[in-house]
């Protein structure tokens, strides 16, 4: 919580959805939020005023409450030095931490209440560095100066409830425009990743970077290579978690940020061909992402956001520019693009240091997103059906809706088509878990049943012969344990034979 524009509240703002904020709303839901964290913010006022400091609640708490949402840690800037501040909180709270001493910021907790003091800073970037290079500052229309946005750099002053907005935030709020305090140049290169912040902000508030921050993120996008990949990546998770993802990705698009982070994205721009024999893979990505989401309260309960869904929809198709080929006839094809778009994918998510149980769960999603389409209508076998549920394992839900939402046809006849074939499928699958808990299926013998049957000891034949009454399993649904041995021991007898 050491930079407090990290996080935005879901949802949108401003006139982009056909609203805007009146100001008499935005002084209500002010006052009722400060009202609510009035224990916090009265009394750590009070403390610091008493040691000659100056105390203000800022950035995410600040916007959030003109917002009329509740904000959860608190962040604070202050006059004070980390010293004076950590004197402060430890007689304050409950426990206390300075990890984050080295930019200034102090944190405590008090009861259910987080909140991190910072002391006013001025912080610049060395052109070739991750780190900033941090220098206290004097005042607090210098510590606002430096923020990434405009409504980022409101603060509330306490005690005394007095707001300070030097950088018009409350009227960028108001009207859903995105604009930096200063040159857009400046604050981009004091902290690249605030790119990045633009395009994220655009998806959860609905915001509109003013061309002057477009522009900028276009001409600086190189910039972005020189912060680390783990930042580079929870940025992205919290763009595509966003309400609306296609803005923010559609701006990393424009600006050239996307060809440096993720570029398998702006490379499904494919060139068509004149007669448009294939969709435009771009656009039908971002349309199976709003759909993916659309069907999210699939998923769980409260209905999303679901990254891994979300990311499979989104890199489903990267696959389609290395394997596309246009045949004698005029047709275009993408053979195996499923398979080379799961490569790239675990490239792109190894790159982007994802964990290897997130990056695993999106290439098998998108490894197995074309395997519907074998169905036909309805002519698979049981044995196939099994398989399907088998090779998606605990991705099961996600495949289904990563599925249906790739029908992306303006065929309504054939899209109908389609969603009646997959509620066939799943009505089978649901019969056959019913019938034979499909979701834990195994050999209808275990190891040690088979070494007994066999008459041998642990060794690569329990392996095979595990292996063999797995597939006879998903063949022929489930056997007693009496046809189990009498096909291991056939099984067993043709092996020695060929031995």
């Amino acid at each position: 919580m050491t930079d407090p524009t990290d996080d935005a509240p879901t949802g949108t703002a401003g006139t982009p959805d056909g609203g805007g904020l009146r100001l008499v709303d935005v002084q209500a839901a002010v006052a009722a939020e400060l009202d609510r964290i009035a224990p916090v913010i009265d009394e750590l006022g009070e403390r610091f005023a008493a040691a000659g400091h100056e105390l203000h609640l800022v950035g995410g708490p600040v916007r959030d409450a003109m917002l009329g949402r509740r904000a959860g840690d608190l962040d604070f800037t202050t006059s004070a030095r980390p010293e004076v501040t950590e004197r402060i909180l430890r007689a304050w709270g409950d426990a206390w931490w300075d990890m984050g001493r080295d930019f200034g910021t102090i944190g405590a907790r008090r009861g259910d209440w987080m909140v991190e003091v910072t002391t006013y800073r001025s912080e610049s970037y060395d052109p070739d560095s991750r780190k900033p290079e941090v220098e206290y500052g004097d005042s607090l229309v210098g510590d606002l100066g430096r923020r990434d946005f405009t409504v980022n750099a409101m603060a509330v002053k306490v005690p005394g409830r007095e707001l300070e907005d030097p950088f018009g935030g409350v009227v960028d709020l108001a009207t859903g425009v995105l604009r930096t305090p200063g040159r857009p140049e400046d604050s981009f290169s004091d902290d690249p990743l605030r790119m990045m912040r633009a395009a994220r902000f655009a998806a959860q508030l609905g915001f509109t970077p003013e061309p002057e921050v477009v522009a900028a993120m276009t001409s600086m996008a190189d910039r972005i290579e020189i912060i680390s990949a783990e930042r580079v990546r929870d940025e992205l998770v919290k763009l595509i978690c966003a309400p609306q993802p296609r803005r923010g990705l559609e701006l990393l698009v424009e600006t050239g940020l996307a060809m440096r982070v993720l570029p398998e994205l702006p490379a499904l721009k494919l060139e068509r061909d004149e007669h448009h024999r294939h969709k435009d893979v771009y656009e039908h990505t971002l349309t199976v992402l709003e759909q993916s989401i659309d069907l999210e309260s699939r998923l769980s309960e409260g209905g999303g956001p679901d990254f891994v869904s979300r990311f499979a929809a989104l890199m489903h198709d990267v696959g389609k520019p290395k394997t596309r080929r246009f045949l004698d006839d005029g047709t275009v094809t993408f053979h195996h693009h499923d398979v080379v778009g799961a490569k790239l994918t675990r490239k792109r998510m190894r790159a982007l240091r994802f964990s290897n149980e997130v990056t695993d769960a999106v290439c098998s999603l998108v490894e197995l997103h074309l395997r519907f389409h074998g169905y036909g209508t309805g002519e698979w076998t049981d044995s196939a059906v099994r398989r399907y549920v088998r090779d998606a394992g605990d991705q099961l839900d996600r495949l289904h809706v990563l599925t249906r939402a790739d029908c992306t046809t303006r065929n309504k006849r054939k899209a109908q088509r389609l969603a009646r074939t997959y509620d066939d499928l799943e009505a089978r699958i649901e019969r056959l878990t019913e019938a034979e808990e499909l979701a834990s299926i195994r050999p209808d013998l275990d190891g040690n049943q088979i070494m007994e049957t066999l008459g041998i000891g642990p060794g690569r034949e329990v392996g095979e012969a595990y292996r063999h009454l797995l597939e006879l399993r998903l063949d022929h649904g489930p056997m007693d344990a009496e046809a189990a041995r009498a096909a291991l021991m056939e099984w067993w007898r043709e092996r020695t034979a060929n031995d």
